[in-house]
């Protein structure tokens, strides 16, 4: 367990969150809405990993990257419109997902012909520290809650207990939401909000 002040994050936390990725971990931490559970981009065996503890097959796993800033947005996504841009640089940080046209990078990444990606750049500094150090995305899912009732995990305690012997780090930064980002689809002629979860979707419209 790392426990990290939401509002001013340790460095020296950050930094160990971040060894412990670079070096093929999974990582449980905070965004703007539930705990995501999440890995390095870049490491294979990672990535793996994370769709056994997930139970998908990597081919299946629906791509969700979570970025530091729109700059960092546009490497992972086919050129962005300037209505797009600026309805993304409106809501971001924030509670959104945005699915956009994948680049030529998303598919060598996994051997497999990803169409569109998933985005989120959360108003979580944690996390957004941490893909920051890294240098690039973090591919991340929402935990889910084996509980029917609460759907997502929000207790950190008890995250910790049940994931304490199969993820690597959990990051202890309060209390999560229990509602999930909002997934807007930028990536075909017109936009289509697909899951109303946090945040405002008046903005979309």
């Amino acid at each position: 367990m790392l426990k990290i002040h939401p509002d001013n994050p340790s460095y020296h936390k950050i930094e160990m969150a971040v060894s412990e990725l670079k070096r093929g971990g999974i990582v449980i931490y905070p965004t703007d809405t539930v705990y995501g559970i999440g890995c390095d981009l870049y490491n294979r065996k990672a990535v793996e990993r994370l769709c056994q503890i997930i139970g998908i097959k990597p081919g299946k796993l629906k791509l969700s990257f979570i970025c530091h800033d729109l700059s960092n947005v546009s490497e992972y996504a086919r050129a962005i419109s300037t209505p797009i841009f600026k309805v993304m640089k409106k809501a971001i940080p924030g509670p959104y997902t945005f699915i956009l046209q994948a680049s030529s990078k998303v598919p060598k990444i996994f051997d497999a012909n990803k169409k569109s990606v998933g985005i989120r750049v959360p108003d979580n500094n944690i996390v957004r520290e941490i893909v920051s150090l890294l240098g690039n995305p973090i591919i991340s899912a929402s935990l889910k809650d084996p509980d029917e009732i609460l759907e997502y995990a929000t207790d950190p305690e008890l995250i910790f207990e049940r994931y304490k012997r199969i993820v690597d780090i959990v990051i202890d930064g309060g209390f999560g939401g229990n509602v999930p980002s909002t997934v807007v689809d930028l990536s075909g002629d017109e936009w289509e909000v697909i899951r109303e979860g946090a945040g405002d979707v008046s903005l979309f419209y």
